[in-house]
């Protein structure tokens, strides 16, 4: 049996190149790695939860960055394999006026090829919690096929599952988000939402109240919706929803803020917080990130957040 983990989350881990001007102005890009779900998985073990993650890495230039880049954030790794294609990279400029440029390069990548081979029923009934996102189903239909697999393995298991959309016009039609949902709604229990990206996609409802109840009805016990019109979250579970304000109103850098979130959310859940409570230390480890340049680099420290967080 595995040593028991926290959290284990599935996707695509990408290598990031940024500059803070712009992509047509800039001579040199700075080099880290990025991806949705990966976000998550390094929010969760940098505020001290287990956390392993499953992917395909390709055998590239990059792989030894890679690998030793999650090794060194104490990622269980043991789940990753190695994979034939290249792996997949993203372009980004941003800088202090808030100003974003942003291309992918991820088809055909390591990850695509993703696939039930590399779901372990062992693996996943280790955990406490079990996540992923629309984005990694859209890396191909084998990935969304591992996907529904481990889904189910984690239903039948007792391990909490949780699942964010995560819908950009970048990767995939609002067609193709919807049915990415559908595919797995029936087996989540945590379930993130946007107002901006998800809901106005993914459903014909406008107010937050009927999405939460919507849901609930549905048998998603916990449901967040991150709203940016309100400036802050609206937490659902047990009957009530109860709304959280944005630590951060005026932030720097958004990228992967959504994501910090979610990791900070699903360590808390895994650490005995209520959902509510959860929301609360959720939204430090977003906003802090969110005042620094950067995805994963800007993610706060453990005792960063606490420090924070035992003032409200």
């Amino acid at each position: 049996m595995n040593e028991s983990l926290d959290i284990i989350t599935i996707g695509e881990g990408l290598i990031e190149l940024s500059s803070e001007i712009s992509l047509s102005q800039t001579n040199s890009l700075d080099k880290y790695y990025g991806g949705d779900t990966l976000t998550t998985a390094v929010a969760a073990r940098r505020m001290g939860s287990k956390v392993g993650y499953i992917t395909r890495v390709g055998n590239d230039y990059f792989k030894d960055f890679l690998l030793g880049s999650w090794k060194s954030e104490g990622l269980d790794i043991s789940q990753v394999k190695s994979s034939g294609e290249s792996n997949g990279l993203y372009l980004l400029s941003r800088s202090h006026e808030g100003e974003k440029e942003f291309s992918y390069y991820r088809k055909k990548t390591a990850a695509s090829k993703l696939s039930i081979d590399d779901i372990s029923e062992e693996y996943i009934e280790s955990a406490k919690i079990f996540y992923t996102s629309g984005i990694a189903q859209s890396l191909s239909l084998s990935a969304e096929e591992a996907i529904r697999k481990a889904y189910k393995i984690a239903k039948e298991k007792g391990v909490i599952t949780a699942y964010d959309p995560n819908y950009t016009p970048l990767i995939m039609t609002p067609e193709e988000a919807k049915e990415a949902f559908d595919d797995v709604i029936q087996d989540v229990d945590i379930l993130f939402l946007s107002t901006k990206h998800d809901t106005p996609k993914l459903l014909d409802i406008n107010s937050n109240e009927k999405v939460i109840k919507h849901f609930w009805d549905m048998g998603v016990s916990m449901v967040i919706i991150k709203s940016g019109k309100d400036k802050g979250y609206y937490t659902g579970y047990g009957g009530d929803i109860v709304f959280c304000d944005f630590f951060t109103m005026d932030p720097v850098d958004t990228t992967c803020a959504g994501d910090a979130f979610n990791g900070g959310f699903l360590h808390a859940i895994a650490s005995g917080y209520s959902p509510f409570e959860a929301t609360k230390l959720a939204s430090v480890v977003s906003g802090l990130q969110a005042r620094k340049l950067g995805a994963i680099k800007a993610i706060p420290t453990k005792e960063e957040v606490y420090a924070e967080y035992e003032k409200i």
